[in-house]
């Protein structure tokens, strides 16, 4: 054909702006293949799988009359294929250009489209799985060719995919002849990069699958999702078995020290839960497990190391090496995964540095403070809180062991978030009442029907983000000091809320049963707040920031927490209220995103490189950073935007004097700042989360 003959068309594709001359009666996929267009084909052109839809569009001196395309024939006016033809919509495979027209392929039908799966969070992918499937018709044997069915695949995929040189798998090599006679020579092959071919199936598919799972010192969640569309078929989680040998790291770290079957014991325990994982994962999207070809993990370097059966001692004492910062790419059945596909493989991004791992760097990729301009603080709230800091410019990176107490362990009260579990508190700064609300139920325990409501949970303890706000709502009532000492604001015992225990005071938030706020509990939760704060600080110092413009609260325990609350124990330090925001599992969002794009895992593998590592074990300034953290908000900086968004109370440092028997003297309730009784100080942070479990 010759540009500008009479047998020549010109065709544009939006919104790639791509364009050229094409013969009339040109199919439009054969156009767009021509053209280098992104319009996607998992059948091969044979009206199968109907991912190429396509409309016409319109542009200055081109109308959208559908006529410039021929007319629909029998298979697209009957076509039933795996993805139903929408209104107006044609197939790119049969439809024929026979006139100047513009093409307008849809997202749905774009290869490396972009997605947001809100089930994971609002998260935008450009899809580009590892794994793709392609549908071809092999020559049938005959007595003229000796080639093995191999060389004959091999040819149809470079014949209608031009796909060339590749490797197969053994499970695929397999599985060759028996899919060749049961599909009448007509397969669907999986390929993995381009590469390899890692799965046979008879017939036509188009639904491969792949697991994203964050592995948790607690829990273990995981996403099912199918990698063509990117599409969330099933989420859940399970609490992670390693909880049995110590809920913090170290603990575990101590185990595999001091036991020779240790890290035996702990690895397979984890990869044990994370096989039964995959199994509910699959059981609940009706999936068959064994259509699982690609896992993405993350973790922090301990979860990481002891899944991957690396020794994990080393991360115990200082220097704190890994065995590698790199991307790790793995078959399945290596790491005890023998219920997926034969050659499903497992893929974990790199980690950053010694206790900053995989995890942290699938949160830096959700996020994305790499590529904004303001200074943002990301932090996951855990029991070893992930530090990141920066902005597109410079990004620094800690870890900072807060413990288990923000998951209820050391509160006497505590326990992890579950129906019956107090979430949400407020407290009368004037009679000292309390109002709380549970998981399990959306009304507060002073509206009617909320006994009723939580008639077959009851109340059963405090969860992480009650243990929080509790606290803060008695600072600010006066009941806990700057100091964190539990105080009688009213200094004559006249609140049956105060509780005498001796040389302490108490809290009851609840009689029946009986939940306190005990000094012990309060002094768990600073301890782990200002170890917290204290890495916030020594990123500042070594940023040269006074200041962050945003506070990301990431993680399952920090996605609940309210950010007024935060501030108010000065969980991280100072910041407008309206930017402290809950960005959700971010850690898991970002395996996700590693799963369902190659772009995104090059993305991830970039950013790591560039993260500085900070180790608040060594720098001297912990210390010092730490003790000044341990007062609520803080001992000596100052919180201008939590003070011009809440009646703070005029507390001193070390709270009022105590006499012999442990009262505190009476205190002029007029020394602190007087409001009257509301709901809450927080109003525009008072709507209710939706109840989920904390990490």
């Amino acid at each position: 054909m010759t540009p500008g003959s009479s047998d020549a068309v010109a065709v544009t594709f939006t919104p790639s702006g791509r364009r050229g001359q094409v013969a009339r009666g040109t199919t439009v996929l054969d156009a767009a293949r021509g053209l280098g267009v992104d319009l996607d084909s998992v059948c091969g052109g044979r009206a199968i799988c109907g991912h190429c839809q396509v409309t016409v569009g319109a542009r200055p001196g081109t109308d959208a009359n559908p006529d410039r395309l021929a007319p629909p024939g029998p298979t697209e006016r009957d076509f039933d294929g795996a993805r139903p033809l929408a209104d107006d919509h044609r197939l790119g495979c049969i439809a024929t250009v026979v006139d100047d027209v513009v093409i307008d392929v849809p997202a749905a039908s774009q290869v490396h489209r972009q997605v947001v799966r809100k089930a994971v969070g609002n998260v935008t992918i450009d899809l580009d799985p590892v794994v793709r499937a392609h549908h071809v018709e092999v020559a049938v044997p005959t007595l003229d060719d000796q080639r093995g069915d191999l060389e004959r695949l091999e040819e149809a995929l470079a014949r209608e995919w031009d796909l060339a040189d590749l490797a197969v798998a053994p499970a695929a090599l397999a599985a060759l002849q028996p899919a060749l006679a049961a599909g009448d020579h007509a397969v669907t092959v999986a390929i993995r990069d381009g590469e390899v071919i890692v799965a046979v199936w008879p017939g036509f598919v188009d639904r491969l699958f792949g697991l994203a799972v964050d592995i948790g010192s607690t829990t273990i969640a995981g996403h099912l999702c199918e990698l063509a569309s990117g599409q969330v078929l099933a989420s859940g989680g399970r609490m992670n078995p390693q909880m049995a040998w110590g809920e913090d790291l170290m603990s575990r770290v101590s185990h595999v020290m001091m036991h020779d079957d240790g890290q035996e014991r702990l690895t397979g325990a984890v990869r044990q839960a994370l096989a039964e994982l995959a199994e509910q994962l699959c059981d609940q999207a009706d999936v068959s497990v064994e259509d699982v070809l690609e896992v993405v993990v993350v973790g922090n370097p301990i979860m990481h190391h002891l899944f991957f059966g690396l020794d994990p001692r080393p991360l115990g004492t200082a220097p704190f090496a890994l065995t590698t910062t790199r991307a790790l790419d793995w078959p399945a059945r290596e790491v005890g995964l023998a219920v997926l596909h034969p050659a499903a493989r497992v893929h974990a991004p790199p980690c950053i540095a010694g206790h900053v791992g995989a995890d942290a760097a699938a949160m830096v990729l959700a996020d994305g403070p790499h590529r904004a301009n303001e200074v943002t603080l990301l932090v996951d709230v855990g029991t070893n809180a992930e530090i990141v800091l920066g902005n597109r410019h410079r990004l620094l990176a800690a870890s900072s062991p807060t413990g288990p107490a923000f998951e209820g362990a050391q509160v006497s009260s505590g326990q992890r978030a579950a129906p019956g579990a107090i979430e949400r508190v407020r407290v009368d700064r004037d009679t000292l009442e309390p109002r709380l609300r549970v998981i399990g139920s959306d009304l507060w325990s002073n509206q009617d029907g909320f006994a009723e409501a939580i008639a077959t949970t009851g109340i059963t303890g405090i969860c992480g983000s009650g243990i929080i706000e509790v606290l803060g709502q008695l600072f600010l009532a006066g009941v806990i000091a700057a100091d964190g000492t539990i105080v009688d604001p009213t200094g004559a015992g006249t609140s049956p809320r105060i509780v005498d225990h001796g040389r302490t005071l108490a809290y009851r938030l609840h009689d029946d049963p009986v939940i306190e706020v005990t000094q012990q509990d309060v002094r768990a939760i600073q301890l782990a707040k200002a170890a917290l704060h204290a890495g916030c600080r020594l990123l500042m110092d070594r940023l040269g920031v006074d200041q962050v413009e945003r506070v990301h609260l990431a993680g399952a325990f920090g996605s609940h927490i309210d950010p007024t609350h935060a501030l108010l124990l000065g969980l991280v330090p100072d910041c407008a209220v309206e930017h402290v925001t809950s960005v959700g599992n971010a850690a898991g969002n970002g395996a996700v995103m590693a799963l369902l794009s190659r772009r995104a895992r090059r993305e991830v593998a970039t950013v790591t490189g560039r993260i500085e590592k900070v180790e608040t074990a060594t720098e001297a300034a912990f210390q010092e950073h730490f003790v000044a953290a341990m007062a609520l908000p803080h001992g000596t900086s100052p919180t201008p935007h939590l003070a011009a968004a809440v009646d703070l109370p005029a507390t001193t440092a070390t709270g009022p004097q105590r006499t012999a028997s442990g009262r505190a003297r009476r205190r002029n309730r007029g020394d602190r700042a007087r409001r009257p009784a509301t709901d809450t100080p927080t109003a525009p942070h008072d709507q209710e989360a939706p109840h989920a479990a904390h990490q």
